[in-house]
């Protein structure tokens, strides 16, 4: 029997094949398409087509993801890099209007609109600054006054100590092992060392910088905070939806408990430090303590940093002491200040706003902030609790991920027994 097919239309139709499966592979290459958005299985994957292996597919799907990781990295990285040295503001800012979220919202449950709510709460942040500078402020300068006139005191006293305790040595040991020499250079290099000191951190507050880096925290940072406090939840909507929509569910998890933890750091931490701070300045200050306030203050800020505020401020506050009163029983009194603040934070303070909800231990948090502040100064400071937090929670995710895997659950290879 003849074939009455037109060899045209048989043309046109191995075109239109040729055609239908290029469109094909191009939708499946891109991932999900328009046109086949009704036959996606609830897997999420396309089939093949034609039966082909979807090996080159995936590894193309794998490859991409790995290189807009990649990409984000490395764009992080240079941006702190290159701006590390005007960031710090808007970090500030950053920080501020993520500390300040959940208040603003509860403005906003009440009636207020978000613009009006997030004005109300820096203009209160900001009120309450001028007033705790304003309270603060004569005290503060006399204080620093009084450490200045007393610092060629400490460093006389410093220098008879010194020189009191390689004498002993020398008593002991014998001129072999501590000579006159030895004596003489450090009892005058410990005199010299507290205007040493002094003398640097007066030029490090006088410079320009410093006081052009002061005011520019002073001034762009609440407008600044504004603006992000006001369009925070607008942002938190734009970054969520640039979430890639496989994998949605996962990284909304994951962001959750790192705002979580995150929320209840910095929270818990601000509330302990203040806390702290004043009852150090003022069971200090009430212990007699010549510059109680300047160092109880320290402490007490400084102890967002694990250990770092209490043995700061007792090491001074017991070197003070002993230059100041002539006996131990002040000396004492101020010691037993130091030993009441470390049982309040221990058994009080922290276990009621931190407790357990902060997963982040402070060996972590101790490393986080010195290599923040090596690789990217304050900038890197104020980045490194965030950056831990992101971290720890990740590696607990993957390790949930590791220990549900046929990798670790997979019982072992055992040989046949030899008869």
């Amino acid at each position: 029997m003849a074939d009455d097919t037109d060899p045209s239309d048989s043309r046109r139709s191995d075109i239109l094949t040729h055609e239908v499966g290029v469109s094909d592979l191009n939708v499946g290459a891109i991932g999900v398409g328009e046109a086949a958005i009704d036959e996606i299985p609830p897997s999420g994957r396309l089939p093949p087509p034609d039966g082909s292996s979807s090996s080159g597919l995936l590894r193309a799907t794998r490859a991409q993801r790995l290189a807009l990781i990649a990409g984000v990295l490395v764009v992080g990285w240079l941006a702190l890099e290159l701006f590390a040295s005007v960031l710090t503001p808007f970090v500030a800012a950053a920080v501020l209007a993520y500390a300040l979220d959940p208040p603003t919202t509860r403005l906003t449950r009440i009636g207020l609109r978000r613009g009006g709510a997030a004005a109300v709460m820096v203009l209160a942040l900001i009120a309450g600054v001028l007033l705790f500078a304003l309270l603060l402020y004569p005290l503060l300068l006399l204080q620093i006054k009084l450490l200045a006139t007393r610092i060629p005191q400490y460093a006389f006293l410093l220098q008879g100590w010194a020189s009191e305790q390689l004498t002993h040595l020398q008593d002991n040991f014998g001129s072999d092992v501590v000579n006159d020499k030895l004596r003489d250079v450090v009892s005058s290099q410990a005199a010299s060392l507290l205007s040493v000191l002094l003398s640097t951190a007066t030029s490090v507050v006088t410079s320009g910088f410093a006081i052009f880096n002061v005011l520019t925290l002073a001034i762009v940072t609440p407008v600044l905070g504004f603006y992000f406090l006001r369009d925070w939840p607008r942002m938190i909507a734009i970054v969520g939806a640039w979430v890639p929509r496989r994998y949605a569910e996962v990284i909304e998890a994951q962001a959750r408990e790192v705002d979580r933890i995150l929320s209840a750091w910095v929270r818990g931490q601000a509330m302990c430090c203040l806390i702290l701070a004043f009852f150090y300045a003022s069971g200090l200050t009430a212990a007699g303590l010549d510059l109680g306030l300047i160092v109880g203050l320290a402490a007490g800020l400084l102890s967002f940093i694990p250990y770092v505020g209490s043995v700061t401020g007792g090491v001074t506050a017991i070197g003070l002491a002993l230059a100041q009163f002539p006996d131990w029983r002040h000396v004492g009194v101020v010691a037993g200040v130091l030993v009441a603040g470390q049982i309040l934070e221990g058994y009080v303070i922290y276990p009621r706003f931190l407790g357990d909800r902060v997963e982040l231990p402070a060996v972590w948090v101790i490393f986080a902030l010195f290599a923040g502040g090596a690789a990217f100064g304050f900038v890197g400071v104020m980045l490194a609790v965030p950056v831990a937090a992101t971290i720890g929670v990740l590696a607990r995710f993957w390790l949930r991920r590791y220990l549900a895997s046929p990798l670790y659950l997979d019982p072992p290879v055992r040989s046949p027994e030899v008869l």
